[in-house]
């Protein structure tokens, strides 16, 4: 029993290296270059878990991550049920990317621009996805090119499969009113720091 107890801590610590390790490189990150790593922290727990939720685990194919960055929503689908084998992420900074291959060795690591997605996937998602899902800062971008990220998304996406995009702001990063897409948001998550909702578009 004492040596179990003993093993426990041990993993615990490791845990705890491991996220101040990713606190700290996606703090110098911002620090550097805040307009591309956007956010101020990384997603909470309760916001990454949000964010997973709207993808079922029993619906097939993989799953796509834009802009995973140290990976808090990555950890967030695993507990949701999904395959480590499913996930494809997406990430521009290439320490980040050093990073999640070294936590999610089965996972696809693709190195690239996450805004380009249906290029940059051309040759790695080849079957529908059983969801997409974003943490790219939206709202730094024009709006003509965050439409254009939401048409690549759903061009990869099973029917009626979720489009997963957080925000801190005020208003939805897309626009929620379409002839072409559905759109649906959680309750503002206000343990989130900064407080932040989630918006969900689906085709149709």
């Amino acid at each position: 029993m004492l040596e179990f107890s003993e093993r426990s801590r041990s993993r615990e610590r490791i845990r705890g290296r491991g996220r101040f390790e990713a606190e700290t490189r996606f703090l110098r990150s911002w620090f550097e270059r805040p307009l591309v790593t956007g956010a101020i922290a990384p997603s909470g727990r309760l916001l990454a878990h949000t964010m997973a939720s709207y993808v079922d685990p029993r619906h097939p194919g993989p799953v796509v991550e834009l802009g995973p960055g140290t990976g808090p929503v990555t950890e967030a689908l695993l507990r949701q049920g999904i395959e480590q084998e499913r996930l494809v992420l997406v990430e521009y900074n290439p320490e980040f990317c050093q990073l999640l291959k070294r936590r999610f060795p089965r996972a696809t690591i693709v190195q690239g621009d996450a805004y380009d997605a249906g290029e940059v996937l051309a040759d790695v998602v080849r079957e529908p996805c059983a969801g997409v899902l974003s943490s790219l800062p939206l709202l730094t971008k024009p709006l003509e090119q965050r439409l254009s990220l939401l048409a690549a998304a759903h061009s990869m996406l099973a029917p009626y499969a979720p489009f997963v995009q957080f925000t801190y702001g005020v208003k939805p990063p897309i626009p929620a009113r379409s002839s072409t897409y559905t759109a649906t948001s959680s309750e503002r998550i206000w343990l989130n720091f900064p407080p932040a909702r989630v918006w969900v578009y689906r085709q149709g």
